[in-house]
């Protein structure tokens, strides 16, 4: 079955970076495309940014510029890459497959000092 496993997260000083990974097994990784979402509490889940299965991105505009989305077919997996990280970003963040949709189990992410 479809399964997504999300590492990399933790507590980070504003101004620090984090790279978030997420490997997948269960489909044929290389034919979806694939999106990370997070979910501040209080708020509703929102997406961060996604990767077509080829180079095509998209980011939301709160973290245009700072956040990076990339993938590695060979290993299955999907990376986002987080610099200058502020309060704001404090969430869980998933790791989703599209269609279906699947998700990931999420992973913390605290930005504070």
């Amino acid at each position: 079955q479809v399964q997504l496993v999300e590492s990399g997260g933790g507590l980070v000083q504003p101004g620090g970076s984090l790279r978030l990974s997420c490997t997948a097994s269960g489909f044929t990784f290389s034919y979806y495309a694939m999106s990370w979402y997070r979910q501040a509490p209080g708020k509703e889940r929102e997406l961060v940014a996604s990767i077509g299965s080829g180079v095509n991105t998209y980011y939301a505009d709160s973290v245009k510029g700072r956040f990076t989305i990339s993938r590695d077919n060979a290993k299955n997996a999907i990376y986002l890459q987080m610099n200058s990280l502020k309060p704001e970003d404090t969430a869980v963040y998933y790791c989703t497959r599209s269609v279906g949709p699947y998700w990931g189990q999420g992973t913390q992410v605290t930005v504070s000092s």
